[in-house]
């Protein structure tokens, strides 16, 4: 028997129980004594009980398979992250007041001051630039620092000093210059 045939025979199986459905079903509106057509409960239960029946006779579904590591289907959706355990609580036999081992999640760790961060060595003396008549920052950014285009560097670092107008510097103002 070829694949069309067995395509074939399950139609016609299909067709012969559409077929004694519809018989049942005129046969209970004929003992109800009303007509077939106007009885939607019963082409409702007839149309349950076809599902029915083929769900029965077609061939069991295989189980959905696992997803391998090799295969797309487990990076679909990603796994929910677990919270990590918090530990137990041990009992408490121990007297009040007896020393506690900190742990990750206690707070006894945190009442513990931190070690003093050593504080960075004091530069050694900055540098310093005076300017003179006829300077500009982007004079002074060239002879120093060897690029003109860090003028608003330094500027920046001496905005306080210099004022709100980076063109107007005056004579014998010291300017701190960038390391």
């Amino acid at each position: 028997m070829g694949l069309f045939d067995f395509l074939k025979s399950d139609k016609k199986k299909a067709d012969e129980a559409a077929e004694k459905v519809k018989q049942q079903v005129q046969e209970q509106a004929a003992a109800r004594g009303t007509p077939h057509a106007s009885s939607a409960a019963d082409a409702a239960a007839a149309t349950r009980a076809a599902a029915e029946r083929m769900a029965a006779a077609a061939p069991p579904r295989p189980a959905p398979a696992t997803p391998t590591p090799g295969s797309a289907a487990h990076k679909a959706v990603p796994a929910t992250p677990r919270p990590p355990a918090m530990p137990k609580a041990a009992p408490s036999s121990a007297a009040p007041g007896a020393m506690h081992t900190p742990t990750p999640h206690s707070a006894a760790h945190k009442a513990v001051p931190a070690a003093p961060v050593p504080k960075p060595p004091a530069a050694a003396a900055q540098r310093t630039y005076t300017v003179r008549a006829g300077d500009s920052l982007a004079a002074i950014a060239r002879r120093e620092l060897g690029n003109e285009a860090r003028w608003r560097e330094l500027y920046a670092m001496n905005q306080g000093v210099i004022g709100s107008n980076p063109d107007l510097l005056r004579p014998g103002i010291v300017l701190t210059l960038p390391g």
